[in-house]
């Protein structure tokens, strides 16, 4: 039977008490790693993007995608306080569903963290090539982009990139300090978040000002956009929604947390509700001060929060706010190549995956082995790739995951209402169903070339599982026992 592999909520609990990692981290830690997380290339880069599908209709997808993410929250709270182990919405899916669609959600999410953590580090080779390149000391165009993304030469022509060195070494300096320590990572990414929220708040009291009601019409020039398209204002939203994932990666740390069933809930709701009010306020500014039609400047540059400064008469602050993203984004290479390694931890705990991908550093107690798989791997991809390839991958698997931990929340309160729930969504019977029907519609709206490249990934995924997986699962060995 395919569906018969069901592993139990005391089961996964005993397995995290026996095999578990050290509880180190409250509910300050935590809301500080949502908002590393969360606050990135989403909002320092992707701006552009969303200017090019949607123009100033962007702003209706900011709100679009905060609300499905709102959604989200409210419905990983509840089951994140129940099973307050690693795995995030790998783990949820196994004690619902079973082990093959438990499996599809953990493959699914290595689009979510591994891929998003090429993205971010993409971003912020961006803002620091543009930095290198203003005080003379630029790198040879070849490596400050990959084969696959374009260059454009000074002549006004393009060509393929090399190698985007940047990107791989950020990447790479990330792993270690994950290896050398959660808590040490926990601090590290509470300093840079202060960075982020600081450069954010500078930005809007001085682009407030200037903003003028002029710049908002067309609100929408590509209209609101159809499925499979990729552009409008649903195309938009569905890659904006790369700004706000990241929240769920407090729930993969639910396994390091003191007294989870409190704080997990605290940091998943606290750290995309300061997000999301950040994120409104600053693209309202943006679009305000400088415009945001599909094709022009804004739309076309690689650091937007710093071009929208200059025109507005702060070109030297919007030159420090390139810094503050500088030295900021990493914080969220962090938190993804974190969130990535406690679903690849936990997978290998049940034998999904190699056993070695489960072993803890003695000095450390960190899981060292995938955390240093992950992080070459996402080296690699950042190295290869552009950021909007790899954001709207990104987004196919956070939505799909997204979607069956809404199932997942609502088919428990029906099977087991009477298990007991530290934190229970309000009004399930609406939210769970708003939440599935947003991901659906975000889903289908990243465009048709990303939606293929998700089944493709899918495809590989039923292959692995059936060729290595099903046959190591350590819920299969005790049930045929």
């Amino acid at each position: 039977m395919l569906f018969d592999r069901v592993k139990s909520l005391d089961h996964i609990l005993e397995s995290a008490r026996t095999q578990g990692l050290k509880r180190q981290l409250g509910a300050f830690d935590l809301t500080m790693l949502g908002i590393g997380a969360i606050i990135g290339t989403g909002i320092f880069v992707l701006t552009s993007v969303a200017a090019e599908k949607a123009g100033p209709g962007m702003m209706y997808s900011f709100v679009i995608a905060g609300f499905v993410c709102a959604l989200a929250a409210l419905v990983y709270s509840e089951i994140a306080a129940i099973v307050p182990v690693a795995g995030s919405a790998y783990t949820y899916s196994y004690a619902v569903f079973g082990e093959l669609i438990a499996w599809m959600v953990g493959w699914a999410l290595i689009l979510e963290y591994a891929v998003a953590a090429a993205a971010v580090a993409v971003g912020w080779s961006g803002y620091i090539n543009g930095f290198l390149h203003e005080i003379g000391y630029g790198l040879p165009l070849a490596l400050t982009a990959g084969p696959r993304d374009t260059i454009v030469l000074a002549n006004g022509t393009t060509s393929a990139g090399g190698f985007n060195l940047l990107a791989f070494l950020i990447s790479r300096f990330v792993t270690f300090l994950l290896i050398i320590g959660t808590t040490k990572s926990a601090r590290f990414t509470a300093i840079l978040v202060i960075v982020k929220i600081v450069a954010l708040s500078v930005f809007i009291v001085l682009v407030l000002p200037a903003v003028n009601a002029t710049n908002f019409e067309p609100m929408l020039p590509k209209g609101w956009g159809t499925p499979a398209s990729g552009v409008g204002v649903l195309g938009a939203a569905a890659s904006i929604f790369f700004a706000y994932i990241g929240f769920d990666a407090v729930s993969t740390a639910a396994e390091e947390t003191r007294n989870p069933n409190r704080n997990v809930p605290i940091g998943l709701i606290g750290s995309l509700g300061i997000c999301t009010i950040f994120y409104l306020i600053v693209a309202y500014a943006a679009v305000g001060a400088v415009g945001a039609q599909p094709g022009g400047e804004l739309s076309q540059s690689k650091e937007p929060q710093a071009f929208v400064l200059r025109p507005v008469g702060y070109p030297p602050i919007g030159n420090w706010v390139a810094s503050a993203a500088i030295i900021a984004l990493p914080s969220v290479v962090l938190m993804m190549i974190y969130g990535q390694t406690r679903v690849l931890f936990t997978m290998s705990r049940d034998g999904l995956i190699p056993r070695s991908f489960s072993h803890i550093h003695v000095r450390f107690h960190t899981p060292y082995f995938v955390t240093l798989v992950t992080g070459i791997a996402v080296a690699l991809f950042a190295a290869m790739f552009p950021v909007v390839m790899l954001a709207d991958v990104s987004n196919s698997g956070t939505l799909f995951a997204f979607f069956m931990v809404a199932m997942s929340v609502m088919i428990l309160r029906r099977r087991e209402p009477n298990l007991h729930r530290p934190f229970r969504t309000p009004a399930l019977w609406a939210v769970g169903p708003l939440a599935m029907a947003g991901c659906a519609l975000l889903f289908i709206s990243l465009g048709w070339g990303t939606i293929r490249l998700f089944l493709y990934w899918a495809a590989v995924g039923l292959v692995v599982y059936f060729g290595y997986a099903r046959r190591h699962s350590i819920v299969g060995k005790e049930q045929a026992g």
